[in-house]
């Protein structure tokens, strides 16, 4: 992925050099950049590995998707701190995840522990099962479990 990138910048400064241009502009190495995408886009199965796009497109689908969570989970929260009796059910649940490796256990810890209404309180010595508290066990379990797996689908899309 990072020798597709160093390519395209090299692709894009070789054409900002061939144009017949006084002083350089960025709009010269931007359309330079374009043309490079296009030929490595041409050419990225002779590379044996994934367009280097496709993960950046990743990553800010889950970026995205971080924060439509965070967003309606907020919502959730405000919504039951408003109301004039507080009527919640706090719980501990475990989930299995089929994510592998310390950097996607990790990013999918942090990115539920962020997320209000649920922290994750340990997670398995192997890393495939988590603790997670939940601040109303009726109502957020299902929502949680729900933004779990949107989670874990995007992170195994950046990393996979």
């Amino acid at each position: 992925m990072a020798m597709q990138f160093i390519l395209n910048l090299f692709i894009a400064a070789l054409w900002l050099l061939l144009q017949d241009e006084v002083t350089p502009q960025f709009s010269t190495f931007l359309m330079g950049f374009i043309v490079g995408i296009g030929i490595l886009y041409a050419m990225h199965r002779f590379y044996g590995t994934q367009f280097y796009l496709r993960r950046v497109f990743s990553i800010l689908k889950l970026l995205w998707l971080f924060n439509w969570e965070l967003f309606l989970s907020s919502y959730s929260v405000l919504k039951q701190i408003m109301t004039p009796k507080l009527n919640i059910t706090p719980g501990i649940f475990t989930y299995k995840t089929a994510l592998k490796g310390d950097w996607e256990i990790t990013a999918l810890a942090v990115l539920l522990t962020l997320t209000p209404g649920s922290v994750v309180m340990e997670v398995s010595e192997e890393g495939d099962v988590f603790y997670i508290h939940a601040m109303d066990i009726e109502e957020s379990k299902d929502a949680v479990i729900r933004s779990i797996g949107k989670f874990e689908q995007a992170i195994m899309e950046v990393t996979r």
